[in-house]
């Protein structure tokens, strides 16, 4: 249904435009009696297969939904009810800021893909922790795994970048399950430059500092770009044992545009790729890390998700658990259903 009658009607319209009708939709639809019940015998699987617990947390299956939609935490639990077995949320940071001038989101429909180069617009870190105290408590059976993806304000220069990763991760401390670390967004100007290996040691081990000093440690995560190169990546695995960060969620975003099909224009747009070109160098990234680090730390695989097999792949190649966004997009809530279905058949037989 949603392929055939939802996405057709969704696509005819502005991007940007879409995202916040979809929310304000599912929102209004969840307040009436029983669609959320509904939503969950529906599109919920349990089997012991999907069951995973990983750096302390006890996921009910291993499929997410990636930072960047629901960035302000505004619809964490209706996006659970479609079957996620966690939320992260994000890109938060401390102070409000709008991003990048609009147009600034574009489908590339021929390769099932989409271009962004929104610039971590969110409404603060303040706002999304009021809306996260609607979560029920860690170890309630409602309770929404949430992750809490965080970066630096663009105003921010990267010197001072780490007091930016601070805030966020003292506001969020207690509301969230799982920290993640942004330094590969390709849509804030110099970003990318905090993953050389002196600026990101610096800030996750200032984290790391902080954590240890708190009663209860969150594990703390590291999203990386697909566009580092072998040497850059062998960086990352040092880091990771340097600072013994929780794991790696790989990846972001790529700034590569390469055997696109979709109109030339669309393929020149600035920001980042995401989608089905990015499938394989997600994959390749993933496979890296593993047997390089001889599985040293948990990877969440995320990019170019579009079907049951590219995640059964990710969780092949070393990945723990996967994150959906793109293909949650271009395939619906079924995507998530038949991600969780296909590795309970595979454990089955």
């Amino acid at each position: 249904m949603y392929k055939s009658l939802v996405r057709p009607l969704l696509f005819r319209y502005d991007p940007e435009q879409v995202h916040h009708f979809s929310f304000k939709s599912l929102k209004l639809l969840n307040k009436l009696p029983g669609v959320g019940t509904l939503s969950r015998k529906r599109y919920h699987i349990k089997h012991p297969s999907l069951e995973k617990e990983l750096f302390g947390i006890k996921f009910p299956n291993p499929v997410g939904l990636a930072a960047g939609f629901d960035k302000n935490a505004v619809a964490f639990k209706e996006f659970s009810n479609l079957g996620f077995g966690f939320i992260e949320i994000g890109t938060l940071t401390p102070k409000p800021q709008d991003g990048n001038p609009k147009k600034r989101l574009f489908r590339l429909r021929e390769d099932e893909a989409i271009v962004n180069r929104m610039g971590f617009n969110n409404g603060g870190v303040d706002a999304a922790v009021e809306r996260l105290k609607q979560n029920k408590p860690m170890g309630h059976p409602d309770h929404v795994i949430i992750g809490g993806n965080i970066g630096k304000n663009k105003v921010t220069p990267n010197d001072q970048a780490v007091d930016d990763y601070v805030i966020c991760f003292n506001k969020l401390f207690n509301y969230v399950d799982y920290f993640t670390v942004n330094v590969s967004s390709p849509n804030t100007p110099g970003l990318r430059e905090l993953q050389d290996r002196k600026p990101l040691t610096h800030i996750l081990q200032t984290l790391q500092d902080l954590n240890d000093q708190k009663t209860c440690r969150k594990p703390i995560l590291l999203k990386i770009a697909p566009d580092l190169t072998d040497d850059q990546l062998l960086d990352i695995i040092g880091i990771v044992a340097d600072t013994k960060i929780d794991g790696v969620i790989a990846t972001n975003t790529t700034i590569e545009r390469k055997n696109l099909k979709s109109d030339i224009q669309l393929q020149q747009e600035a920001g980042g790729l995401s989608g089905k070109p990015l499938t394989n160098r997600a994959t390749e990234v993933i496979k890296f890390l593993h047997e390089r680090s001889n599985g040293a730390f948990p990877i969440v695989g995320v990019g170019g998700i579009m079907s049951p097999k590219d995640a059964r792949e990710k969780l092949e190649a070393g990945a723990s658990l996967v994150q959906l966004y793109t293909g949650f997009v271009y395939e619906g809530p079924a995507l998530v259903k038949n991600i969780n279905k296909s590795i309970a058949a595979q454990a089955r037989s």
